[in-house]
C-alpha cells in the first residue's frame, strides 16, 4: 500500500495542476527516504516545465525539461496539494512548489517513499524491469498463462511480481482471485490457461473500480485532495478473515503466504 489504484488516484488529481507548470522550487524538509533525496534536484529543478505526469506500476512519473522525475508513495506516503508556505508538519518530506503559488508535499511516516531524476526513464533500474500494465494492451490470459510455465510459486505471490505485472499488490491480487474462484495458494503453473483467461479479466476489473472509487484507505493513503479511498467497503475478502464470505457465507481463511496475509473463501476458491 499504495498500489495501482491508489497511485493512480494522485496520477489523475495532481495532472490538471502540474502538466504545463513550471517547478518554482523544491523544498526538502527531511531528505531522509528509502533512497536520500539528491541534493542536487534543489538547483536543476527551478525553472523546468512539467510536461505530462504518467504512471509505470507504482511510480508517478513527471516528465520535464531534459529529464524525468520518479515519485514513489512508500508503504504509507501520500501526495498532496497545498499552497506554498503552508507550514510542514512532522512527516512532510518535501514540497515541489509550483510557479503559481501551489504545491505538491509529500507526507511519509515510514519514509519508504523516493523522490529520483534520471535523463532516460525507461532505463532506469526501478523501472526497465517492468511487466506489461494490467490497464493496457498486450496483458491477457494468455501472457500469464505463458509466463507461469513450470512455477510453483503461489499465484498470489506470482502476481506480486512486478516482473510479470507492473502494479498489483497484495490486496488487489487477493481481490482478483477470488473474483476468478482461484485459491491463492495454488501453484502459478498449475492454472489452465482458461482460469488464467477470468483472472486477467478478473484484475481489469477490480482494478478499474477501485480507481473509481479512489482507491483503499487502510491506514493512511489520501489522495490529491486529502480525501480518503472508498474502495474498502466493496473488499470481498481482503482483510476479512473470519467474516462470512458475501457469496457463500463460509468464513474467510487468513493464511501466511511469503510473509505476507492472503485472504480467500475455502468454498468459492479452487
Amino acid at each position: 500500500m499504495p498500489e495501482l489504484p491508489e497511485v493512480e488516484t494522485t496520477r489523475r488529481g495532481l495532472l490538471p495542476l502540474v502538466r504545463g507548470a513550471r517547478i518554482a522550487a523544491l523544498v526538502v524538509y527531511d531528505p531522509r527516504l528509502r533512497w536520500p533525496i539528491p541534493p542536487v534536484l534543489s538547483r536543476i529543478l527551478p525553472g523546468r516545465v512539467i510536461h505530462d505526469l504518467r504512471r509505470r506500476g507504482k511510480y508517478l512519473l513527471a516528465d520535464c525539461d531534459r529529464g524525468t522525475l520518479i515519485l514513489h508513495l512508500g508503504m504509507s506516503g501520500s501526495l498532496r496539494v497545498v499552497d506554498a508556505g503552508l507550514a510542514p508538519g512532522p512527516w512532510d518530506a518535501f514540497d515541489l512548489v509550483l510557479a503559481n503559488g501551489q504545491g505538491v508535499r509529500l507526507r511519509d511516516p515510514r519514509r519508504f517513499g523516493a523522490l529520483l531524476y534520471t535523463p532516460r526513464a525507461a532505463r532506469h533500474p526501478l523501472l526497465a524491469h517492468l511487466g506489461p500494465e494490467p490497464l493496457e494492451a498486450g496483458f491477457d490470459g494468455a501472457y500469464l498463462h505463458e509466463r507461469a510455465r513450470g512455477r510453483r510459486v503461489a499465484i498470489r505471490d506470482f502476481l506480486m511480481n512486478t516482473r510479470v505485472v507492473a502494479g498489483i499488490g497484495n490486496i488487489y491480487a487477493n481481490e482478483s482471485l477470488f473474483k476468478a474462484g482461484i485459491d491463492p495458494r495454488r501453484a502459478a503453473g498449475r492454472v489452465a490457461r482458461p482460469r488464467y483467461e477470468a483472472l486477467s479479466r478478473a484484475i481489469v476489473t477490480v482494478l478499474t473500480e477501485a480507481i473509481a472509487q479512489g482507491g483503499t484507505t487502510l491506514k493512511d493513503f489520501s489522495g490529491s485532495d486529502g480525501r480518503p479511498g472508498y474502495f474498502q467497503q466493496a473488499l470481498r475478502v481482503y482483510g476479512r478473515a473470519g467474516a462470512p464470505c458475501q457469496s457463500c457465507r463460509t468464513p474467510v481463511v487468513g493464511v501466511s503466504l511469503g510473509g505476507r496475509s492472503a485472504y480467500y473463501c475455502p468454498r468459492c476458491q479452487r
